[in-house]
């Protein structure tokens, strides 16, 4: 098990602050159209669903709602949504990976294409920083689960590949196969995730200067802005006392 590391400031999750809760519940209401959709309107045996639906229900999305989106996936007159993946560079040399579930390809490639180009980034074909990630499921629990120790504990029984603890929470990781086994073994020690997600991790971070920090912030909150735009991941590394002062700006 590998102790603390940056990983947890890597991924830009979304819906952080209460004036996106509607953006963050149309997101998921997307995700859960989509994978019952594909796997169909069984929970139980859907596993994308079930993730989708517990990560619903951590976000305090209203039950109406959330059946209303698998609803709407049986009925054949929905949106259908493309799975696309955008990779490219930021500000700096930063890989990043935008994952997008859209029903306009046009659209959602130019809109992301612009905003590379806004920050001095360049958008590239699929593949071309992929191969600096991993694929892992990444599970979140929140303080209140246990101490570090029984959750690393917890983890390490259930197969778990590396465990974060700080004040914020636990984030665990395990293999992206091991995803759904690892979940449910944490449950029946843990209690419910917060999240339970397949995430790409960086293999190895970019350094990058103030100047190029506040560029970077820029492209991820344009895109975490974009309707179409679901998840995205960087590779930057930005040290403590940089972050404080363009977030306290």
């Amino acid at each position: 098990m590998a102790g603390h590391s940056q990983f947890k400031n890597i991924m830009h999750r979304k819906g952080r602050q209460d004036a996106a809760r509607s953006k963050l519940f149309s997101k998921l209401s997307k995700e859960i159209t989509v994978a019952a959709k594909v796997g169909g309107p069984d929970v139980d045996s859907n596993p994308r669903l079930r993730l989708a639906v517990q990560n619903a229900k951590a976000q305090s999305m209203p039950k109406d709602n959330i059946q209303r989106a698998i609803n709407k996936s049986q009925t054949g007159d929905g949106d259908n949504y493309d799975e696309i993946r955008y990779e490219g560079y930021g500000p700096g040399g930063v890989a990043v990976i935008v994952e997008a579930l859209t029903d306009n390809r046009n659209r959602s490639a130019s809109n992301v294409r612009s905003y590379f180009t806004k920050c001095g980034g360049s958008m590239g074909e699929t593949g071309s920083v992929a191969f600096m990630f991993d694929r892992v499921g990444e599970i979140v629990y929140k303080p209140e689960a246990g101490d570090a120790e029984a959750v690393l504990e917890a983890a390490i029984e259930a197969g778990a590949d590396d465990v974060q603890s700080d004040e914020d929470g636990h984030a665990i990781t395990c293999s992206f196969e091991d995803l759904g086994d690892v979940s449910k073994a944490l449950e029946e020690t843990l209690g419910e995730a917060e999240t339970i997600n397949a995430v790409w991790k960086p293999q190895t971070l970019t350094p990058i200067d103030a100047d190029k920090a506040q560029t970077m912030l820029k492209l991820l909150a344009l895109l975490d802005d974009d309707d179409d735009v679901q998840n995205v991941y960087a590779n930057y590394d930005i040290d403590a006392e940089t972050m404080a002062s363009l977030t306290a700006a």
